[in-house]
C-alpha cells in the first residue's frame, strides 16, 4: 500500500509539475510586461482562436480580435506565447482608431503552451485571454529552414497582399440571399475589410543549426511590418523569432474608400522592403 500511495504521489507530482511552471513563466512575463496594473477577463471584447494540437510547430496560425462597442477604440494587440524563447510574439500598436480590429499571424510552437492576447483599449485598459496548444515535439524554434539559405535570401522581402472575407462581415451568399437588406446604412459603423500579407522572409532563429556545416545559422527574422491606409498609418507590428518562414499576416480595416495600402517590412539586419498595393472598389 505505501509503495502504491508513493506511486500516485509521484505521478500527481509529474502531473502538477508543468502546471506550475506555466504559471510561473506567466507571472514573470505578466510582471516585465504590465508591471502592477490590472488584466481583466476578456469577456465579449476579445477572442482567440488556436488548434488545440498543431498540425505543423512550425507554422501554427493565431487568429484574434477585439471588439468594443461602448466607443473606445483599441491601442494595441499583443500575441503572447508563454513558452517560446521570445514569449511576446507579435505586438501591433494602432495609430488609427479602429473600435473593431482583428489579425491572425502564423507562428512557431516551441512546445506545449499556453498563448495568450492581450488587448489595450484606448482609455489604458487590459484584457486578456488565452487557450493551450499542444504541440508534436518537433522543437521548431530550432527545426532547420524548410528553405535553403541561398534561395532564400534571394527573394527576402518580396510581398504580396490578397483580400480575404473581412471576420464578422456579410457573407456572399448571405448577400445573394437577402440582397440590399443586407448592405448596412450610412450611419452604421462600416464592417471591416480584411487583408492577407505575404512576405518572403526565412525568419532565422539563431536556434537552427545549417544542415550542411552543421554551424548556427545567425538569427535574422522580421522587426517591424507598418502599414498606411493610403497616408493614414494603420499600425506597426514588432515581430520575433516567433513568426514562420515566410510569414503571412491577416488583419482588418475600417476606412472608407481606401486606394493603397502602402507596407514596409524592416528585418534586425536593417533590411527594409517597401510596397505599395492598389486597392479596387470593395
Amino acid at each position: 500500500m505505501k509503495c502504491a500511495a508513493l506511486t500516485i504521489i509521484a505521478s500527481l507530482a509529474f502531473i502538477a509539475t508543468p502546471t506550475l511552471a506555466e504559471e510561473s513563466a506567466w507571472d514573470e512575463i505578466r510582471a516585465e510586461l504590465y508591471g502592477e496594473r490590472a488584466i481583466l477577463p476578456a469577456d465579449d471584447i476579445v477572442t482567440l482562436t488556436a488548434p488545440y494540437r498543431a498540425k505543423d510547430d512550425r507554422e501554427v496560425p493565431i487568429e484574434t480580435s477585439a471588439h468594443f462597442a461602448d466607443g473606445r477604440t483599441v491601442k494595441s494587440v499583443s500575441i503572447i506565447i508563454d513558452g517560446n524563447p521570445m514569449p511576446v510574439s507579435a505586438v501591433f500598436d494602432l495609430e488609427t482608431p479602429e473600435r473593431r480590429f482583428a489579425v491572425t499571424a502564423n507562428m512557431r510552437i516551441n512546445g506545449p503552451t499556453p498563448v495568450r492576447t492581450v488587448v489595450e483599449a484606448s482609455d489604458g485598459a487590459l484584457y486578456m485571454t488565452e487557450t493551450f496548444v499542444k504541440t508534436s515535439g518537433l522543437g521548431a524554434c530550432a527545426a532547420p529552414p524548410v528553405t535553403g539559405i541561398d534561395a532564400a535570401l534571394a527573394s527576402l522581402g518580396e510581398m504580396t497582399l490578397q483580400p480575404k472575407i473581412a471576420i464578422g462581415g456579410p457573407s456572399t451568399s448571405l448577400l445573394a440571399r437577402v440582397g440590399k437588406a443586407a448592405v448596412p446604412s450610412s450611419s452604421s459603423p462600416a464592417e471591416p475589410k480584411r487583408v492577407r500579407l505575404e512576405v518572403k522572409h526565412p525568419s532565422h532563429s539563431g536556434m537552427q543549426m545549417d544542415q550542411i556545416t552543421l554551424l548556427y545559422i545567425l538569427a535574422r527574422y522580421v522587426e517591424t511590418v507598418e502599414v498606411w491606409t493610403d497616408e493614414d498609418k494603420l499600425f506597426t507590428m514588432t515581430g520575433s523569432i516567433s513568426l514562420s518562414e515566410d510569414p503571412e499576416i491577416e488583419f482588418t480595416y475600417t476606412a472608407p474608400d481606401v486606394t493603397a495600402l502602402r507596407v514596409r517590412m524592416t528585418d534586425t539586419d536593417d533590411t527594409v522592403s517597401e510596397k505599395v498595393f492598389p486597392m479596387g472598389e470593395s
